[in-house]
């Protein structure tokens, strides 16, 4: 190598060097942020709570949270089926004010109720089509009807009550459920609110995303709806071209409203696009998140602030007390004794 050479290699270095400090120190300097962050809102007041008459978002409550039931209640029902629905709905022990569940769009352009990118956990797939990891979009609403989405459903005693029943011997509330199925028994049996997950990312996420919209329009149901999705590229999709569908706050808008409760940051009212924070308590580690600060921010900005997934009592009741929008629980029907009673 000549010796021009390797000057020109060791300032490309340098420069390399140079970015890849800068790049290390931002990072540095927003966990920092983001670990005194947590300790404000810790130790911190509560911050001032707004008016009630400034909060005109629908899915913000002033009295108690509202009882959402996680996947349409996990634990208590094969996770989103219409069994798990009917459960919900028809149980005069509680009462759900909302639903929340999770889309796939198949090979023929359905939306389907699934939580996970394949087939693999909560049905028969493997053996019926054998191969590991299915992927609903490999397949059409047709071939997944043969499958049973209660097999590995396990109740609360302990027992898998569904498992292994094939064929005719699978109850159809236990069959793959389509979108407006489900938003069509919910209509005709009460007054519900929807938070709705698309899972698929890429060209399949726009693909759900036109769908959803098509089918909320068409039923007269965006209003009742807020779509939440942990795919950028969809959040973006969405906002672009359908700005009247109510959505939650993106991973970076929810990291970014953070600091900006934890420090009194005003941000400019362009970066509410989002309807509600859908978020956890504490499961990011350092981000504190279930906290009375950052509910009244968020209701000073005029935004819901919806919880997942609380299942132990003691969260659920703190929760509620401090001014929870909505708990989103795999045991609606815990959430509802603790709230109401």
């Amino acid at each position: 190598m000549s010796k021009k050479s390797r000057k020109n290699k060791n300032k490309r270095n340098k420069k390399g060097l140079k970015r890849l400090i800068k790049a290390l120190s931002t990072i540095i300097a927003l966990l920092l942020a983001v670990v005194f962050g947590a300790a404000v809102l810790c130790y911190s007041s509560s911050g001032e709570k707004p008016a009630k008459e400034q909060m005109t978002n629908p899915f913000i409550t002033t009295d108690k949270a509202l009882v959402s039931a996680h996947r349409s209640g996990a634990d208590i029902a094969p996770e989103n089926t219409m069994m798990a629905f009917e459960y919900c709905v028809e149980n005069k022990d509680f009462n759900v004010d909302t639903f929340e569940f999770d889309l796939h769009i198949t090979k023929d352009n359905k939306l389907i109720l699934l939580h996970d990118d394949t087939l693999d956990r909560t049905t028969n797939a493997v053996e019926e089509f054998g191969v590991k990891n299915v992927k609903p979009s490999t397949k059409t609403y047709e071939e997944l009807s043969v499958l049973n989405f209660g097999e590995n459903f396990k109740s609360p005693d302990g027992e898998y009550p569904y498992k292994n029943l094939r064929g005719e011997e699978i109850p159809q509330n236990l069959k793959v459920v389509l979108l407006e199925d489900v938003l069509n028994y919910l209509e005709s049996n009460g007054d519900f609110t929807y938070i709705i997950e698309i899972k698929d990312k890429g060209e399949n996420g726009f693909k759900a995303a036109d769908e959803l919209y098509r089918i909320l329009k068409e039923k007269n149901l965006l209003e009742k709806v807020v779509f939440g999705t942990f795919n950028g590229d969809v959040t973006k999709y969405v906002d672009e071209n359908y700005p009247d569908m109510l959505r939650s706050s993106s991973i970076v808008e929810v990291v970014a409203f953070y600091l900006a409760a934890a420090y009194s940051i005003d941000l400019n009212e362009d970066f509410y696009k989002f309807s509600a924070l859908q978020i956890p308590t504490n499961q990011y580690g350092v981000l504190m998140l279930g906290t009375e600060r950052v509910i009244n921010y968020a209701h000073r900005h005029n935004i819901a602030v919806q919880y997942w997934t609380i299942n132990e009592e003691d969260e659920i009741k703190r929760l509620n007390e401090i001014g929870a929008d909505c708990i989103m629980s795999d045991v609606p029907d815990l959430a509802y004794d603790v709230i109401n009673n």
